[in-house]
């Protein structure tokens, strides 16, 4: 039995032997509650760890968690501790029976597939219960930071539509209005998340991307079509977006949710047997101390300053604590291996466009961690967007075979005769989400997205914008195919227990 699954026999255990945030259960907007300055959150690879840095928090008295808008929810909705701060299918499928679906998370206006869809039908929240997803608005055609239309590269039209949303005429392409739909991304470590790459943008040849307030270089790693920089414009569009809110957030609310987000540090704390996985501070890259303390903008795409530091302390069994049983033992080894695996493993990327498209050749021999470069997250240090071809057609994660439908939109988008054609896909792509190409009409950037944060994977299932991959075996099986790496069954283990430590 692959190690990875061994963890049913040992939730129970968790569950009953430890205080940690599932004692609070869901956390309700308005909630009398507090927010410890630190605590453990139970998964099912083990437990996450959470430091807030600003000590305990009052939740009911604190814009990150109050009902701001009109539809009851507030932040905290879409970013529960339990899941990573983000939302796990889990976890929305125990609350839609507990609430019979009344909870504010699957407000109609994107919780469900259409907004004009009724609350109560559980059928009309599918893409929300079977894959995480959230209906994200955009304008069509392309509007400017200034809000000016930007004329678009690409034609787009709608090929099929499950959910009938593009194809209603208030609501759709005729409207201009284009609907996708993608997981919402964890809001802690943000420190890391918003770090920039100074002065130039490697993806795009031109100067860093400015706050206009305060004249700062920003980063670009926050939202899945990096369509906000930062998260003051990030929290006033959730507010009148996911929110439905009708007046204004306050310079104060504002300001509490970014520092709640700013002082949030997490990370997995805890193994699928208890144990935690830090010990006297080694592995150095582990739990949320960690990432605390750690360098913010570290390139770690090498052997001297690794993305997670080493694991040189896991990969002699002999030289583990006594208290740890073979299973354990076995366990930590095997996470060494994939984070060597990770790191150093070579196979040939190619036709991925923003990693073979700014130089690098196509195709280039290189690692995990070419991409994944950020130490301590596994985020692109520059703006992280890439096509790496989960949303376009033919390597997306739909349709596996010929008689299946997609549950998502497809959409085609044609590049005009005076554009430069997409540079691997030529001038018509299909694709069930055209990504950063909504924010820039560029036909380059069509089916680019934004990579995420690794801290709290384990918690925060299913994975990819668009929730294709239920599990982080079938994350691994994906990169697998895609660049036909050729890992061995033992080498995809090696890879999913590295990853579920994160």
């Amino acid at each position: 039995m692959k190690l990875h699954y061994l963890y049913i026999c040992f939730v129970f255990v968790l569950l009953a032997t430890s205080f940690t945030m599932q004692q609070m259960g869901w956390i309700v907007p308005g909630s009398d509650d507090v927010w410890p300055q630190s605590f453990e959150a139970v998964n099912a690879h083990g437990k996450l760890g959470f430091i807030h840095t600003g000590g305990d928090i009052d939740m009911k008295n604190h814009a990150f968690f109050m009902p701001l808008g009109t539809n009851g929810r507030a932040c905290v909705s879409c970013h529960q501790p339990g899941d990573g701060m983000g939302l796990s299918v889990e976890s929305l499928r125990r609350r839609w029976e507990e609430t019979d679906g009344r909870d504010p998370v699957f407000a109609t206006y994107d919780g469900a597939n259409h907004p004009k869809l009724p609350q109560e039908d559980k059928a009309a929240h599918s893409l929300l219960l079977n894959r995480g997803l959230f209906r994200i608005e955009l304008p069509w055609p392309v509007k400017s930071d200034h809000g000016v239309a930007v004329h678009p590269e690409f034609d787009i039209e709608v090929v099929s539509d499950p959910t009938g949303v593009n194809l209603d005429p208030e609501l759709g392409l005729k409207a201009g209005k284009i609907s996708v739909f993608r997981r919402p991304r964890p809001v802690a470590n943000m420190t890391y998340v918003m770090s920039p790459d100074p002065v130039f943008n490697i993806k795009t040849g031109t100067l860093a991307v400015k706050d206009e307030e305060t004249g700062r270089v920003v980063g670009m790693n926050m939202m899945a079509d990096s369509r906000h920089y930062t998260q003051k414009q990030q929290a006033i569009d959730a507010y009148f977006t996911h929110l439905q809110g009708v007046n204004q957030l306050t310079e104060k609310q504002i300001q509490e949710i970014k520092s709640f987000e700013n002082q949030l540090f997490m990370a997995q704390s805890h193994d699928m047997w208890g144990s935690a996985l830090v010990e006297n501070g080694e592995p150095a890259g582990l739990g949320p101390l960690a990432m605390k303390d750690g360098k913010v903008h570290i390139l770690g795409n090498n052997n001297r300053d690794p993305i997670f530091h080493w694991f040189e302390s896991w990969k002699d069994e002999t030289k583990m604590t006594s208290t740890l049983t073979a299973e354990q033992k076995a366990f930590r080894a095997s996470v060494a291996r994939g984070n060597d695996l990770f790191m150093f493993r070579e196979f040939w990327i190619r036709d991925a466009t923003h990693i073979n498209t700014i130089g690098l050749g196509n195709p280039v021999r290189r690692s995990c961690s070419t991409c994944h470069n950020g130490q301590m997250t596994g985020q692109d240090l520059a703006p992280g967007w890439v096509d790496l071809g989960t949303t376009n057609y033919p390597t997306w994660t739909e349709n596996h075979v010929a008689t299946q439908k997609s549950e998502l939109p497809v959409f085609k988008c044609t590049c005009k005769k005076e554009a430069p054609p997409h540079p691997f896909l030529g001038r018509v792509i299909y694709t069930t989400d055209p990504g950063r190409a909504l924010i820039t009409g560029k036909c380059i950037d069509i089916g680019s997205i934004v990579m995420q944060q690794f801290r709290g994977l384990a918690a925060r299932a299913p994975y990819f914008v668009n929730g294709s991959a239920k599990t982080l075996g079938e994350v691994v099986d994906y990169y697998d195919r895609r660049f036909d790496i050729k890992l061995s069954e033992q080498e995809k283990t090696d890879l999913v227990n590295f990853l579920s430590v994160l």
